[in-house]
């Protein structure tokens, strides 16, 4: 089982993903970031450590995946970024809720970290060349360009292979090919 979150947690006003929460019985429309986000983690975690069973699955979490924003985004950006100091503003607690909601859990869950990997990849993002509507952003010429550009989704091919080469690795690390039950994936 494949499992991971995203970077819609952090969005407000019109882009907000939900409406209301159920928090302790009680149906609210507003809750701090960090708070939602570990409830969510922890009903999420609660959920795996009643219902899986170990000697049938292997349950992986894949971390958030980055965004990039500020400095006009990733528009016109045709290089990764070089500097390995380089952190994007994504937000670091809900890292650390990840790492902690894993560390209690009575599953082991592989934890797939790929935010680190693709903070550097400014260059793999559809920018301006994203489809709205049918047609690409840059040709509908609302708005400056790097005002529009796409900085949240990834192209294909690209990152989200990477992330997927990542986990057919751990899955073959975990399940040698002479296994049976993985011998299908391999040709």
């Amino acid at each position: 089982m494949v499992f991971n979150t995203g970077h819609w947690w952090v969005h407000r006003g019109k882009f907000k993903a939900w409406d209301l929460f159920e928090y302790k019985g009680q149906l609210v429309d507003e809750l701090k970031l960090e708070s939602a986000f570990e409830v969510a983690m922890r009903t999420w975690a609660n959920w795996i450590d009643q219902n899986v069973n170990l000697t049938k699955t292997t349950v992986f979490f894949r971390s958030i995946s980055p965004e990039h924003k500020g400095q006009n985004g990733c528009y016109n950006k045709t290089q990764p970024i070089t500097d390995m100091s380089y952190v994007t503003h994504f937000s670091e607690s809900l890292t650390k809720i990840v790492d902690r909601t894993l560390s209690k859990m009575k599953v082991p869950v592989r934890y797939l970290n790929i935010t680190k990997l693709s903070q550097h990849r400014v260059d793999a993002h559809p920018s301006v060349y994203a489809k709205k509507k049918g047609q690409e952003l840059i040709k509908r010429k609302l708005k400056p360009p790097q005002s529009i550009s796409d900085c949240s989704h990834w192209c294909l091919p690209g990152m989200p292979d990477t992330w997927n080469r990542l986990l057919y690795a751990s899955l073959l690390l975990d399940h040698p090919i002479d296994s049976p039950s993985l011998s299908h994936l391999v040709s």
